[in-house]
């Protein structure tokens, strides 16, 4: 067997890998019918879907020939980094740690660092882009899930009071 794409091959792997533990993990829910769907319905079709999404991407990465055969480059740490980080963070700051004393934040203030940091994970940072895509989000965000969805958590910091 020849891999003619070590890209492609090793994302179809992932998928499958990924489409077989949510198929696997809705197990444990009542599938039910299409008429009539139980709460594991949906996983199972999503992870079914993306094990066959994964094969069918394997098996191209097998017969289609590619011009350099697509090599694995080295690992991207620091996307990786900061794009974790800002998720951690983003999670703190939503619903505060009491275990080092920080309290909520709130969404907004979440949503700034979130973007900050993830912005930190590209090779240029523009402060200033980052400041107007950070606002946006917290606007659009503020509407969808406070005012539309009315989801009830810390949307500013405490001591705000607001």
């Amino acid at each position: 067997m020849n891999i003619k794409s070590q890209k492609d091959f090793f994302s179809g792997l992932m998928f499958m890998g990924v489409g077989v533990a949510f198929a696997w993990g809705s197990s444990g829910y009542t599938i039910g019918s299409s008429a009539r769907m139980g709460p594991g319905y949906f996983p199972l079709a999503l992870g079914v879907l993306l094990a066959v999404l994964g094969g069918i991407i394997t098996f191209k990465a097998l017969v289609v020939e590619t011009v350099d055969g697509d090599k694995i480059g080295a690992f991207a740490w620091r996307p990786l980094i900061f794009i974790i980080l800002a998720n951690l963070v983003f999670g703190a700051m939503i619903g505060g740690l009491p275990s080092i004393g920080l309290p909520p934040m709130g969404l907004i203030a979440g949503i700034y660092a979130l973007t900050l940091i993830s912005c930190l994970a590209g090779e240029s940072f523009n402060l200033k882009e980052a400041l107007v895509l950070a606002t946006i989000l917290a606007a659009l965000s503020y509407g969808a899930f406070i005012m539309l969805l009315k989801l009830q958590f810390p949307v500013w910091p405490a001591f705000i009071g607001a």
